[in-house]
């Protein structure tokens, strides 16, 4: 009879088993397969954008003799903000401190382990640590080195270096924990927990800013950034007298095309799991970038009389920007009509304001990313709206999507460009006025010249 009740109560032991494993595993959540492979290809996908993307498509619209400094100036700006990621940019821009800074808690990577996790956008959903900080570690480095655009063909290498330390640690940074920094959607349980979490989050996020993926913190941060350093810096010599065309648009259209590919890492990696509405993050990307396409060619075929493969390229790049920040809210058509608009706008500012202004932005990086993201951000309260096709967003103490107020939205991201063109421009006025009391900004007349190639590098990119 006892033998009977042991094997009774091991039978038992073993049906409820499974359900106290399952229990355990619900407090302890463990990524997924699935989210951990889509964020490794997503980090890949945004390292291609960087080298050889952006690389390439910068370097095809200098002249020759410059094609190497640009090349240059991106490869070895990845890789140093590559390493101070790892140093201290993480921890200031992804741990808890004040709305504006993080902390050094985990600065040289202190405490993270393989088994340590980053909250994703869904309750009990994680992904490892440090694949996000792989994932992120990616945009810390392709923003800054957006910048170089702007004054290309006339700044000394060391300066580019200079500031761009300077300005990863006072503008990027703090920017990345103004807008995508919070406890995490766990920490969202009671309407008294989420006001708990919420002043944790930082500043812009609190306002309620709304960038899925970086048109504030990449684009709107980079291209204020590159406006002041070309204003600075100073025209190119022979600007507006001498022909000063693209020496490779080949080279510029495969950069484009692999900026393209690329992005769907970049947007739809942020999501950080691969779902629904990862999905409709990579269609919206797709669909922009298109609809900018054609708004920009056609454009620059009404008012120059022809369309150019320049034009394409800068059209493509124009609808990745102003998408970025609303790519996980807006709906497929809202995205062509974000795209169309974006286009249109963004040929506009690289031809008749620029041109209005007195401005030398060698590769328009203000007229694609800055203008192009300040379109896409305050587009995002128009697209984002459930009753224009939108998703909405989320709230996650009532666990469904709330009302939404288009005005409200409005105002947040007003928040939030406005914040971008302040700090960024102030911080970047700031780092160009020391580093040219130091070392000075611009190479010599006779180097400018001669091309920086040669004589910043020792080589030059092509042997004729």
């Amino acid at each position: 009879m006892k033998q009977i009740k042991i094997h009774g109560l091991m039978a038992a032991l073993l049906w409820i088993a499974p359900f106290a494993l399952a229990h355990a595993e619900d407090a302890v959540p463990v990524p997924e397969k699935g989210d951990v492979a889509w964020l490794l290809i997503s980090t890949i996908l945004v390292t291609l954008m960087v080298i050889p993307g952006l690389a390439l498509f910068y370097g095809g619209m200098v002249r020759a003799k410059n094609m190497l400094s640009l090349l240059m100036q991106v490869f070895i700006i990845f890789s140093m903000m590559a390493v101070l990621w790892a140093l201290y940019g993480y921890s200031v821009a992804f741990t808890e401190g004040n709305p504006f800074f993080g902390g050094l808690s985990k600065a040289f990577l202190i405490g993270v382990k393989p088994e340590s996790v980053a909250a994703t956008f869904s309750k009990g959903v994680v992904v490892p640590e440090y694949l996000y900080i792989a994932f992120q570690l990616t945009f810390a480095a392709i923003t800054p080195a957006l910048i170089v655009g702007a004054f290309a063909e006339r700044m000394k290498f060391s300066a580019v270096l200079l500031f761009t330390i300077f300005w990863f640690t006072f503008a990027y940074l703090p920017m990345a924990h103004m807008v995508w920094y919070w406890a995490g959607p766990d920490a969202y349980t009671s309407p008294e927990a989420g006001s708990a979490a919420g002043a944790t989050a930082g500043f812009l996020f609190q306002k309620g800013a709304l960038d899925f993926a970086g048109g504030t913190v990449v684009h709107i941060n980079a291209g204020i950034a590159g406006l002041v350093g070309c204003i600075m810096v100073g025209k190119r010599m022979g600007y507006g007298k001498e022909s000063m065309a693209p020496h490779s648009v080949v080279m510029t259209m495969i950069g484009s095309a692999l900026l393209w590919v690329g992005w769907f890492g970049f947007n739809a990696g942020s999501n950080l799991e691969a779902n629904a509405t990862t999905a409709l993050v990579f269609l919206n990307t797709m669909l922009a970038a298109a609809a900018a396409t054609l708004a920009w060619v056609a454009a620059e075929w009404l008012m120059r009389g022809k369309p150019s493969m320049l034009g394409g390229a800068s059209g493509a790049v124009a609808g990745l920007v102003a998408i970025t920040p609303a790519c996980g809210w807006a709906g497929p058509i809202g995205s062509i009509v974000l795209g169309l608009v974006a286009g249109a706008v963004c040929f506009w500012s690289v031809t008749t304001m620029k041109r209005a202004l007195g401005y030398d932005d060698s590769l328009d990086v203000f007229g694609v990313h800055g203008i192009g993201g300040i379109v896409g951000a305050l587009g995002t309260a128009i697209v984002a709206s459930p009753a224009l096709g939108g998703a909405g967003v989320y709230d996650y103490v009532a666990n469904a999507v709330a009302e939404y107020d288009m005005k409200t939205q409005f105002i947040s991201q007003c928040w939030g460009v406005g914040i971008a063109l302040i700090w960024s421009g102030g911080v970047s006025l700031i780092g160009f006025k020391l580093i040219d009391a130091v070392i000075g900004l611009r190479v010599s007349p006779e180097v400018e010249r001669e091309g920086l190639d040669i004589t910043e590098h020792g080589e030059t990119a092509y042997h004729l």
